[in-house]
């Protein structure tokens, strides 16, 4: 099985979500814990391992965690299977992989650190809240 067909499989269950849907899915869940800014990433052009970041950001370790619990909670509801989950709430990052939709979900300090968007600066990026986009100053 190729790449793209695990990715395929791993996120579907039944009906499945295309990638587009899953993230506008995600990033609705996410807006209703009101983060501090939540940007897509669009990788189609730029890697082969997913096709989009979702990354969220929160004031507080309480806050991420209840951002990750309400995509997972939507998602599930729509027989969405998560690929893999790592960190914790104490962490200050969350990581959800639905294969072509990658949800990173940061307190607001350890998303500066990170930088996903100075990483994949190339990647085209949308502020899912209305907003300009910005890249995190360090």
């Amino acid at each position: 099985m190729s790449s793209v067909e695990r990715r395929g499989a791993a996120r579907r269950d039944g009906q499945g979500t295309d990638a587009e849907g899953l993230l506008r899915l995600a990033a609705a869940a996410a807006s209703e814990v009101k983060p501090t800014s939540l940007v897509r990433l669009d990788l189609r052009d730029l890697c082969a391992f997913t096709d989009h970041f979702l990354i969220a950001s929160a004031p507080s370790t309480r806050q991420v965690a209840a951002i990750a619990e309400r995509i997972e909670e939507q998602l599930r509801q729509q027989r969405v299977r998560m690929r893999h989950r790592e960190g914790d709430q104490e962490s200050g990052w969350i990581l959800l992989d639905y294969s072509d939709v990658i949800i990173h979900i940061f307190d607001d300090e350890t998303r500066v650190y990170y930088d996903l968007e100075g990483l994949w600066a190339d990647a085209p990026q949308e502020d899912m809240l209305g907003r300009e986009v910005h890249t995190p100053v360090r």
